[in-house]
């Protein structure tokens, strides 16, 4: 493992806590040589966690459509940055250069960033262990759906196992340390 995809608010929430594990993750990136793949900006826990790879040494990725780029969103200290096309090519060149995705405490856009890479874990098109930093209990509402997911078989006890909520980096970097992928699901054919 070299790189780690890690997808942020642009804000940094209203609770200390969020900006101090964002930190911690920083440090914990660069002291493990691990680099960093982001959306590229500067502001909010994603430039928090920028400055904090860069300022321990290490190595920091972004990626960032070029719409975002004209609006002067990017962070303009990166080791380097990717301008992409649109947001969709943004997803798809993060997972690509990334080998795990993380998510810390963030929106909208944080969350749907981290979904698509499981729902694509499970398709087959992305190898990497997708985890949420449940930074005190931020996402176990979330947690809570997958499980009922799992309950109502939407979602397989197996697959299930390949998500990590978890407020340890510890057991955060063991767990992708130890990833297998999901095993890529077959179908019949439909109505036949």
């Amino acid at each position: 493992m070299k790189k780690i995809a890690v997808y942020c608010g642009a804000s940094t929430g209203n609770d200390p806590v969020y900006q101090k594990a964002t930190l911690k993750l920083g440090s914990y990136l660069a002291n493990h040589d691990l680099e960093l793949v982001y959306g590229g900006g500067g502001v909010g826990l994603m430039g928090l966690l920028a400055n904090e790879v860069l300022n321990a040494g290490g190595k920091v990725h972004g990626v960032m459509p070029k719409e975002l780029v004209a609006r002067g969103a990017a962070f303009s200290k990166l080791t380097d940055l990717k301008v992409v096309e649109n947001m969709a090519l943004r997803k798809q060149t993060m997972l690509s250069l990334a080998d795990a995705c993380l998510a810390l405490p963030g929106g909208p856009g944080t969350l749907e960033e981290i979904i698509e890479a499981f729902s694509w874990a499970r398709l087959g098109d992305n190898p990497n262990p997708c985890v949420f930093y449940n930074v005190q209990g931020y996402y176990d509402p979330l947690k809570a759906m997958f499980d009922e997911m799992t309950a109502k078989d939407f979602l397989t006890v197996t697959d299930r196992k390949k998500l990590l909520f978890s407020d340890s980096l510890t057991e955060i970097f063991d767990f992708m340390a130890a990833y297998v992928p999901p095993e890529i699901r077959t179908y019949s054919k439909a109505g036949r």
